[in-house]
């Protein structure tokens, strides 16, 4: 059976980690993952939730023996196309995380476009303590630069609430609630108008990185196409209308 399990159903695929015993990556599990997260360009996906089976981790990083065995530069090729297929994904991300994201899973974890997490969840570089580098800048994109040079220097870890507290995970639940809660928030995103969400992705992901001047002026060009779809069409109506949308995807 495969490691990383995809079901698509009423537009929302989830994606399940599931490598026993702590979900470690290897390089082929990254081509994997990418090539699962590159499948939803064609797909009938509008959102996808993200997460690790079993309790002991969400992912604990790469395998080490993996990377020990192979060339480190084929390895770390794998784990960056692997995280920019899940930050590149046209639609959004949500990382529903049941256990420690650790290392490579930290980075993984910081390239969804937010994070649900368990109460059993805990974020972290522990790098510097089995030898290695990396995973900083994407952990940048969700914790402050003073905090991630510790933990990059000391390998401590965030736990939930401290993550909740600093911005990267909107809601922390119980174990037994987290799926319950990623996928209500996933059923709705994927209520919402189909090209619209991809086109909001697209544009997040580019105005991340420019100055608020040529970011609001680009969102603006992402409006003018939008409003010259049908879906953008309905969605006036149906607001006007008092009644619920009924998006065709074009």
């Amino acid at each position: 059976m495969s490691p990383i399990r995809t079901e698509i159903k009423e537009h929302t695929a989830t994606v399940t980690i599931d490598f026993p015993p702590v979900n470690a990556m290897s390089r082929a599990q990254y081509g994997e993952m990418t090539e699962i997260f590159d499948s939803l360009w064609d797909s009938e996906a509008r959102v996808a939730v993200l997460t690790g089976a079993g309790e002991r981790a969400f992912c604990a990083g790469a395998d080490v023996k993996d990377r020990a065995a192979g060339g480190k530069d084929d390895h770390g090729r794998a784990a960056r196309e692997c995280y920019n297929s899940i930050y590149e994904c046209p639609v959004p991300v949500i990382g529903a995380i049941n256990g420690p994201a650790l290392g490579a899973g930290m980075a993984i974890a910081a390239s969804c476009d937010y994070l649900i997490a368990s109460e059993r969840a805990s974020f972290g570089l522990p790098e510097i303590d089995v030898g290695l580098m990396g995973g900083a800048k994407h952990l940048s994109r969700f914790f402050p630069q003073g905090y991630v040079r510790r933990m990059h220097y000391t390998a401590d870890r965030a736990n939930a609430q401290e993550a909740y507290r600093l911005g990267p995970v909107t809601a922390v639940v119980p174990p037994d609630q987290l799926m319950e809660e990623a996928m209500r928030d996933a059923a709705l995103v994927a209520s919402k108008m189909p090209a619209g969400i991809r086109l909001a992705k697209e544009g997040l992901n580019v105005i991340e990185f420019l100055d608020l001047k040529n970011g609001y002026r680009y969102e603006q060009t992402r409006t003018s196409i939008l409003t010259k779809t049908e879906d953008a069409t309905e969605a006036k109506k149906a607001f006007l209308e008092k009644r619920p949308p009924v998006f065709k995807g074009r």
